[in-house]
């Protein structure tokens, strides 16, 4: 079985090459990242068009977040044919969402390929109208997703073979918007245990991380309401990565109450991780955030919200608690209930420490991966495959 797999960023298909390299089956990876920024990966299995990236990137470093907004749609259509014009011959092609209906076409017409939508959020319909609904909840001003990227993941979803999504919370959105549950594979992402352990806590105080974007998206507003309202002794937050505009008001406001460490190098994070005492994310919506199982994975307890993917990784009320979205309130409640019950928070962060090890890290993934491919090839002599475009 040979596999190639389209990525214009790092995301988790990075990881997935890898593992499907070690298992002999990646014929290519296709990326807009420069060749030498991918790891772990024998030079000749890349293809690299880093002419989109690299500007985009740039663009972000200099804070000018509505550039690369701007060019999303070229950025897409552009890998995508570039892509297309260089597919080699597979038996499976894998593509990120929205990068690859050219290419998914090549790759069913001339090869026979199996084709793979993978969806690391959830349904791109479900996606733009929370986040809507969340931009006016604060009253900021909302860029929708460009409608032209809309129709492109649309066309993929109908198109492709099978679509990948990382959790029962993503699976659902697609389910609600009639996408058949035949098309829908669930496989969580791993995380890297090597990279992702704890160490020693070099004090005693209470400490709530968070690390991952600041945005609406992420629901800092209400993370911010929740931990930074509590006036408690030996008590801190610390907030890690990169921030969107939309916040800065929100940090604003409780500046003061809490420590803003910008972005940490990743293969530096678990330092931090280790400092925490429970790790707390309150998005509105993403596939399934990782940062929660690199953060068990540092014996830490998490505090997330219903449309993280947490109900993947743990069970609520074991090795952290599931909240719902936009409640501020009941995550000040959990977060308060650990601190005042230390005995119970360091259970807690044992029983997230098994539950993640257990789990398994990329080699369970790719293990995963692997045989659903298997059995999507085993099942396309059946009605579902290649469905009418």
């Amino acid at each position: 079985m040979r596999v190639c797999v389209g990525s214009a960023g790092r995301f988790h298909t990075f990881d997935l090459a890898r593992q499907l390299e070690r298992r002999g089956y990646l014929r290519a990876l296709y990326t807009a990242y420069p060749r030498w920024k991918v790891d772990g990966l024998p030079p000749d299995r890349v293809r690299s068009f880093p002419w989109l990236m690299g500007p985009a990137m740039l663009a972000a470093r200099l804070g000018l977040h509505g550039v690369p907004e701007r060019w999303d749609y070229w950025v897409h259509e552009t890998f995508d044919r570039w892509m297309a014009s260089r597919l080699e011959p597979c038996e499976v092609f894998h593509c990120l969402s929205g990068f690859g209906i050219h290419a998914h076409r090549v790759a069913r017409e001339r090869y026979g390929a199996l084709t793979v939508c993978d969806r690391g959020s959830s349904h791109i319909l479900y996606q733009d109208a929370i986040l809507a609904e969340e931009h006016a909840r604060w009253g900021i001003p909302y860029r929708p997703i460009d409608r032209r990227i809309v129709e492109r993941e649309l066309q993929e979803y109908e198109f492709c073979d099978r679509i990948f999504v990382p959790s029962s919370f993503a699976y659902r959105s697609f389910v609600q918007k009639g996408v058949p549950e035949a098309k829908l594979v669930k496989i969580p992402y791993g995380v890297d245990l090597s990279l992702f352990r704890p160490v020693p806590k070099e004090d005693d105080v209470f400490r709530v991380v968070y690390v991952g974007a600041l945005s609406l998206q992420k629901g800092i507003p209400d993370l911010l309401e929740a931990v930074c309202t509590l006036r408690l002794p030996r008590f801190e937050v610390w907030l890690i990565g990169g921030c969107l505009p939309e916040v800065r008001p929100f940090l604003r406001k409780y500046e003061g109450r809490y420590r803003y460490l910008g972005v940490i190098p990743r293969k530096e994070l678990y330092r931090y991780y280790s400092q925490g005492s429970v790790f707390v994310i309150a998005s509105v919506q993403e596939g399934l955030a990782l940062v929660q199982a690199q953060a068990m994975a540092c014996g830490l307890p998490v505090i997330a919200t219903t449309n993280t993917g947490a109900e993947d990784l743990f069970t609520d009320g074991v090795e952290g608690f599931i909240v719902p979205i936009r409640n501020p309130e009941a995550i000040r409640e959990k977060v308060l209930y650990l601190y005042e019950n230390p005995e119970i928070r360091e259970e807690m962060a044992r029983a997230a420490l098994e539950r993640v090890r257990s789990l398994g890290g990329w080699e369970t993934y790719g293990s995963m991966v692997v045989a659903a491919y298997g059995e999507a090839l085993k099942a396309r002599e059946g009605p579902l495959a290649h469905p009418a475009v």
